[in-house]
């Protein structure tokens, strides 16, 4: 599928998010490898870099004085503080994708997607839950990155964003890395495909 494969009318900012630990970083991954006509913005954090991370691909990282910066100019579509850091999304090269025609992505969390839904209401919210609270409670101690009051913290953040999930447009349960990659895409060139939170995409 290419960018001219999406009728103008149907691309629109598409918003991916959900509880730290559901697999938002594999299923953009692996959407990015089969689907690379997807543009994903990369936002910019005050947090430092994990091995194997690099500057302007999994994030643009940034002292916190830049980072104010930004936020003073405007520059910022959106932008949250988490367990210490900032994380935000530039605004001119996602208007400048979606003026283009291409199809955009953003992978945020809650407090970034209410602010696009405020900015851009056209913005399709996609909610990306965990097959359970254990198996999210599995995945975050797995990676074996954190410390455990940095876990405990994305613990409780996770129970907010979990309860927040009714204020997304729909729902991809992530049982299946292949098949949510399938569902996310078919939704960004099909808005008819998009069901209510109620009826949940499994």
């Amino acid at each position: 599928m290419e960018v001219g494969d999406f009728p103008p009318s149907k691309r629109r900012l598409t918003v991916l998010s959900g509880p730290s630990g559901v697999g938002k970083s594999t299923v953009v991954a692996e959407l990015r490898r089969h689907h690379p006509e997807v543009w994903l913005s990369v936002s910019v954090t005050t947090r430092k870099p994990r091995p194997g991370e690099t500057h302007g691909v999994e994030y643009f990282f940034v002292d916190d004085e830049e980072f104010q910066r930004l936020v003073d100019r405007g520059e910022l579509l959106e932008w949250a503080e988490f367990a210490g850091n900032r994380y935000g999304t530039p605004r001119q090269p996602v208007l400048d994708r979606l003026a283009r025609g291409v199809p955009t992505l953003l992978e945020i969390d809650l407090q970034g997607a209410r602010q696009v839904r405020r900015s851009m209401p056209e913005a399709l919210l996609v909610f990306l839950a965990p097959p359970s609270w254990e198996e999210l409670e599995k995945r975050l101690r797995g990676r074996g990155t954190e410390p455990e009051d940095v876990i405990a913290r994305r613990l409780e953040a996770g129970r907010i964003e979990m309860a927040a999930e009714p204020e997304f447009d729909t729902t991809l349960v992530n049982t299946d890395v292949h098949d949510v990659c399938h569902r996310l895409i078919a939704l960004m060139t099909d808005p008819q495909k998009v069901t209510p939170v109620s009826n949940r995409e499994v």
